[in-house]
Formats: C-alpha cells, structure tokens, sequence
C-alpha cells in the first residue's frame, strides 16, 4: 500500500504526544480541541475511510459541523437515514459539547449543522466523565459496513487544564479474533491484497500448480492422513507465495493459483521472476510436506503452469465467508491448459512470460531467453484435447533448472 502523508501535529504539546503516539502505533482515532474541532486524524483512520487527499481539509472543522458530517456521511455505511444516526449521536454528545463551548448555546448554533440547531433546545450542559462510550456505527468496507466500537477519552495538560478530547474506535471483534487473525495474516500480502480492492487491468505473471493422481493417493491413504497433508501443502504454498511477493489466488481442491502483478513487484521483469521462484521453492519444499505426512516422494508430485497476463482484469471479493483475490482474462485460462500439460512434475512456462526476464533476472534463474527452444502447445507428448483446442500455438518450455533447451547458434 502507498504511504500517505501523515497530518501536521497539533499545536498544543500535549494534544501533539497523544496525536503522535496513536500514529505511530496504528489506531483508529481524532483528536480534538477543546472546542471539539478536529486538530488530527491518524493515517490508519485516513486509509480505511480512503480519504487520503482531502484529510487536511477537516484540521479546524467542529465535529458536527456541515463539512465535517458531509464527510463522515460519506465514509459511514448506512442503510437508513443518516441524519436520524446523527441526531442520535448528538444527544448522547451534545451535553458535553455544549458544556465546553465558551459562548454556550448561540455559539454551538452558529457552527453546527442547521439539522442539529433545533435539538439545542432539548439539551442541558453536563460535564463529560473521564472516558465514556460512544455511538457505534459501521464503517464502509469491501463494499459493506464494518461494524465498530468506540471510546472517548479527555485530556488534560500537566496543570490539570482541559485541552481536548480524543475519540478511538476499532472493529467490533476482540482483540483475541483480531489477534488470531493478525499471527495468521501476512501484513505485506494484505498490503497487496488491498491494493486490488478495486478490480482493474494489471499486467501479471500467473501460477497455476495441481497435485498429479491426487483421487488415487486420497482413496490409498486414510482420510485423516490425506486431510493433514492437504493443510500442510496448502500453507506451504501459500507461504512461499506471500515470500515472493505474489499473490494468493482461490484454491480449487489440490490446486494453487498465484498473481504476481507488475506494480507490486516494481518491473515485469521482477513478476515474472517471482513466478519462476516461487514454481521452484515450492517444489522443493513439498519434498518435506511429503515426509512430515508420512509420504513417499514419488507419492506428490506437481505440475507448474506459468504465463503472463498482459491485460488480465484483477480483483477481490469479499464476502461474509472469505475474502480473495481473483483474474479474468483468456491468459488465465491459457495458463490452466499449459499446467495441465505439465505432467510428470514439470514447470511448464510461456514464452511470453520466458521472454519479460531482463539479463539480470535471467542470469539469476539460470535461463537464457535469447537461446531457449520453445515447443508449441499442441505439440507436446503430454497435451491435453482441451489444450490442443483452446491454445494449440503457445510456445512453452521447462524452466526447471537444467531443462530450459539452448537453440542450436547459427553459424557464421
């Protein structure tokens, strides 16, 4: 994800620590003065609402003033009348809004939302506890509302001074869920994940690698067995991907599919030797998820397909039961033909994916694009009818190390 641009610190040394500290370790919170205007809102905040450019405009804004509801509105999800969530909230708040406003009720009239000025009438100032509750509500997110939990906290300066208040809020799960999913979760790959939120053309190597006779070992081996091999390969795989700074695809059975988009991976250079390595770690290390699984070598072997996409649509969909990353494109369905030929543990890849390896990136994969014989497709011993059909002219090799063919020098 892109860094943006922290806000400037408040002016009040005090307002400044608390602002700097909430920053730089992650929460969710404002701060605000003592007349209730906002003076910080930290980047994670920022980012979850997606108001990166216009943030700064809110420094000076009263909380339930109209630019500043205009905003709030617009980051909120809500499925009836907003106005009704905020006259809510401003009857729970009002009291102690008003309480700390110099110029009592004429001044709150003349900075709040002309929506809120008649419910002035109905409130009486009272001094705020220490911390209290506030109104929860859901937060816009992955095209849905994130229900959140929030708290407001007074501050004071050294001499016991009222300086302003500091509203937190987080998602509804415990810190136990959150947790559990943070030590499973790769910050980084959910960096990336985040960046294909909006589905959109990304050029992209593309993984695709399947268990050979996979029905015949899970009708050989017990249930148990097959099953705590399945998890251990799936994590392996998942694992070596997130290493190389690809992304984890939508898992079909024995099957993994992995992105490893240009944009992330700085060239397409980089993607495409991403791809490569990840194809070769993670045949090396099924090797040990064989042992550990009480397995024969010869029991797990993989077939690798790998291509390039150069105008694959790539997305995310989220819903209540998972959340993953996925591509559309002929490229996709090209890279599961070539996979599928891929018998006998072969990493079968294109020559259009071969061919975006610049002499660095090569040179350190062992492959030489400039004198690799390609075989089409259909012309492989192991080709598939649906192969032979869909992507007959591909022109693919073995990017095993020692399998890629030189092509014969011309002669001068």
């Amino acid at each position: 994800m892109a860094p943006i641009e922290t806000l400037p610190l408040p002016e009040d040394p005090t307002l400044a620590a608390y602002a700097a500290a909430l920053n730089e370790t992650g929460h969710w919170a404002t701060v605000f003065d003592a007349q209730w205007r906002v003076v910080f809102v930290t980047d994670e905040l920022r980012l979850s609402f997606g108001e990166v450019d216009s943030a700064i405009q809110r420094v000076g804004e009263h909380w339930f003033g109209p630019a500043e509801l205009s905003r709030r509105k617009a980051m909120a999800f809500v499925l009836g009348d907003w106005m009704e969530t905020v006259q809510r909230a401003f009857r729970r708040h009002g009291p102690f809004i008003l309480f700390d406003t110099p110029g009592g009720r004429d001044e709150l009239r003349r900075v709040v939302d002309p929506a809120l000025v008649d419910l002035l009438d109905e409130i009486e100032p009272v001094e705020a506890p220490p911390v209290w509750r506030g109104v929860d509500y859901d937060l816009k997110s992955a095209g849905s509302g994130a229900d959140t939990r929030t708290l407001f906290m007074r501050v004071h300066d050294r001499a016991g001074r009222f300086i302003g208040t500091i509203f937190l809020s987080k998602p509804r799960p415990g810190m136990s869920q959150l947790a559990t999913a943070t030590a499973l979760a790769d910050l980084d790959h959910l960096d990336r994940m985040t960046l294909v939120d909006r589905p959109d053309r990304r050029p992209a190597a593309v993984l695709m690698a399947d268990l050979e006779a996979s029905s015949p070992l899970a009708r050989r081996v017990a249930t148990a067995q097959y099953f705590a091999f399945g998890r251990r390969l799936v994590r392996t795989a998942d694992q070596c991907i997130v290493d190389h700074g690809g992304i984890v695809g939508r898992h079909a059975g024995d099957g993994v599919v992995a992105f490893f988009l240009a944009e992330t991976a700085v060239s397409e250079s980089a993607a495409a030797r991403a791809c490569i390595e990840t194809a070769r770690a993670l045949r090396a290390a099924i090797v040990a998820v064989a042992d550990r699984s009480g397995l024969e070598q010869s029991d797990v072997s993989l077939r690798f397909g790998l291509h390039w996409g150069a105008t694959l649509y790539v997305g995310r969909i989220t819903t209540a039961g998972r959340s993953e990353v996925t591509a559309l494109g002929d490229e996709v369905n090209e890279a599961a033909r070539i996979e599928a030929c891929a018998t006998g543990g072969r990493t079968i890849a294109s020559k259009v994916l071969v061919e975006r390896l610049n002499n660095t990136d090569a040179k350190a994969l062992e492959i030489d694009p400039d004198h690799t014989s390609y075989t089409p497709l259909a012309d492989l011993a192991t080709a598939t009818d649906k192969a032979r059909r869909d992507a007959p002219a591909i022109a693919v090799c073995d990017v095993q190390p020692g399998r890629t063919r030189p092509r014969r020098q011309p002669t001068s």
